[in-house]
């Protein structure tokens, strides 16, 4: 699956208002070019990193990860597509390029009240049980943070509820950038079937974040971007540690990376 979709999922809305007069010749030239076209958007991001982790839990070993992801969104609208690319994926045999998973996010985003909203749908294609999930989210900008909440409530092959907590800053550098940093806290409510046949219900992993986003031309940037996940409760640290063994990993993972990202 992937990492918080929260950075992966569209919130794509323009509008552009105008009045013109009933005396369609007192029209100015300047008005006409001030007026906004409301159009659709699109963005091709395409990052690689060191480790592939979703939730706690690392999904890649000692291999670099590229995930590509597209975006096009239209008045609230978005279409998000991702994937995962394995460069050194372990086949019982050898270790060769595999790409091992597809996601497809549907989603609607709207601001209401001074808060920003949003709902959707994501379909995980997975090199075993696809799997699929709905979400809505909450969030509120002020001045120097902008806290969110966000339930997930998968459906499918892995029945159980995932709720996140963030918190995200930008810090001024200079003009032009700026340092974004970020916590999240995860709480996870799954079938015990899933795991060691005991239901889980209690705080799971944290992600702490930082990155800089350089602009490189109008439409095309580069993001270098550091990430620290780690469990929030000896329950957790129990699960992620006998998951993660299966990658050669430990419970807190460190995993960093860059990406390129065009966007119109």
């Amino acid at each position: 699956m992937r990492k918080r979709l929260e950075r992966t999922i569209a919130t794509m809305a323009l509008a552009g208002t105008c009045f013109l007069g009933l005396t369609p010749t007192l029209v100015m030239a300047e008005d006409v070019a001030a007026v906004e076209v409301e159009r659709p958007e699109a963005d091709l991001t395409v990052g690689v990193y060191s480790q592939y982790v979703w939730r706690g839990w690392a999904l890649s070993e000692d291999s670099l990860v590229v995930q590509p992801s597209m975006t096009v969104g239209y008045k609230g609208f978005g279409c998000n597509l991702w994937g995962n690319l394995d460069t050194a994926s372990d086949d019982g045999m050898n270790e060769t390029n595999s790409w091992n998973e597809t996601d497809m996010t549907l989603s609607y985003d709207w601001s209401m009240a001074g808060m920003d909203y949003g709902v959707g749908y994501i379909y995980y294609g997975l090199e075993g049980d696809d799997s699929q999930e709905f979400y809505a989210g909450v969030s509120k900008e002020f001045s120097f943070i902008t806290p969110s909440f966000t339930v997930y409530r998968d459906t499918d092959s892995f029945p159980g509820w995932y709720m996140s907590l963030g918190l995200d800053s930008a810090v001024p550098l200079t003009d032009d950038l700026a340092l974004d940093v970020g916590f999240s806290a995860g709480y996870m409510i799954m079938d015990g079937a899933e795991l060691d046949g005991s239901d889980f219900s209690d705080l799971f992993d944290g992600v702490v974040s930082a990155s800089i986003t350089f602009p490189i031309t109008e439409f095309f940037s580069i993001t270098p971007e550091m990430h620290y996940s780690f469990p929030l409760s000896s329950a957790a640290d129990d699960v992620l540690e006998a998951g993660n063994d299966a990658f050669n990993a430990d419970a807190d993972v460190f995993y960093g990376g860059v990406s390129a990202s065009l966007s119109f």
